[in-house]
């Protein structure tokens, strides 16, 4: 069995920073903190990305009534070479770092490690973040914007946003219940404009392991929400599910189509990156959860893991996904 159970660890404190067209989105008055322009009152796009994550990270502090110097050990990751965002913003809070790459399964991934560490009672309090941004992925993986390079309908747009967590022992209202690490799936795709139909395989082979681990199905969720497959990867992956015999009990959800509102927004087929599931998930999800509205959801983050190197070489995009299942607490 793959999925790891946790007992005693529990949200303290979360919060979002977003950009200006995720601020104007349908979920937009739930993020934390949203900048007006993608500069985010910085010089660069990136100096901006890292500034979405300090207002992120100190924020959930601030809710968890912690500080700094509380934390015993950080995951983060984001997107740009060699984590850029997440060690700038590491190399000046002088905690314990571990920085991860899961491209947008992050949110998953950094949050799973840091539950580890404090279930097994190696961290008191852990913090866990992580962040993209539209421009500065455009710019690692396909082009820069300012190209003006015609984008294909099959198009995610990059969500501008970081979120944060802080994790504890102490029972709150929201519990980490599970944690189901994928497998890397690579079905040949190789169109680096369809990240959706891409990741689809990977999110069903995540969430057959769920159920095959757990002996649980789409009933026993009230939401079970992809990370950001949005319109095609999301008909894909609803489409291999009810072939397989799935009942989906109008439980299925992605949160790359919640964060845009696509009558008033040009999002194309809905939001991709980091920060999509990370910002959803804590702004919208896990408040049923805290109001009592809902007992159960689960989140599978997916991640395109292609290099723009390996697709130059016409390459496939291998891809994962990783599940985290939350619960009300106490």
């Amino acid at each position: 069995m793959t999925t790891i159970n946790f007992d005693n660890v529990y949200m303290l404190g979360r919060a979002t920073a977003v950009g200006p067209m995720e601020q104007k989105g349908p979920i937009g008055h739930m993020f934390d903190k949203a900048y007006d322009d993608n500069y985010c009152n910085e010089g660069t796009f990136e100096k901006a990305e890292r500034t979405l994550v300090y207002q992120a990270c100190d924020t959930a502090l601030r809710k968890a009534d912690l500080h700094v110097e509380d934390i015993e050990i950080v995951c983060g990751g984001d997107l740009i070479n060699q984590l850029t965002s997440s060690h700038y913003f590491a190399r000046d809070i002088d905690v314990p770092f571990i920085g991860m790459y899961g491209a947008c399964s992050n949110s998953s991934l950094v949050i799973s490690q840091a539950a580890i560490w404090v279930e097994n009672q190696m961290a008191k309090h852990a913090l866990a973040f992580t962040s993209s941004h539209v421009a500065t992925a455009e710019r690692q993986f396909r082009f820069p914007n300012e190209y003006g390079i015609q984008k294909k309908p099959t198009t995610t747009l990059t969500v501008t946003g970081a979120g944060a967590v802080i994790l504890g022992r102490q029972k709150s209202a929201i519990k980490v219940a599970s944690f189901t690490p994928g497998k890397i799936i690579d079905w040949d795709h190789k169109d680096a404009n369809d990240m959706g139909l891409a990741m689809a395989p990977a999110a069903f082979d995540t969430l057959q392991t769920h159920f095959k681990d757990t002996g649980r199905s789409f009933e026993d969720y009230d939401m079970i929400v992809t990370g950001d497959l949005s319109k095609i990867g999301f008909s894909f992956l609803t489409d291999l599910l009810v072939q397989k015999g799935y009942n989906l009990h109008n439980r299925l959800h992605d949160c790359g189509l919640m964060i845009y509102d696509f009558k008033e927004q040009d999002a194309f087929c809905g939001g991709s990156g980091c920060a999509c599931s990370m910002c959803v998930s804590l702004a919208k999800l896990l408040q049923h959860l805290e109001d009592n509205e809902m007992k159960r959801i689960m989140v599978i983050a997916t991640g395109a893991l292609l290099s723009p190197v390996a697709v130059q070489q016409k390459e496939t995009i291998p891809c994962i996904a990783h599940a985290i299942v939350y619960e009300r607490g106490e």
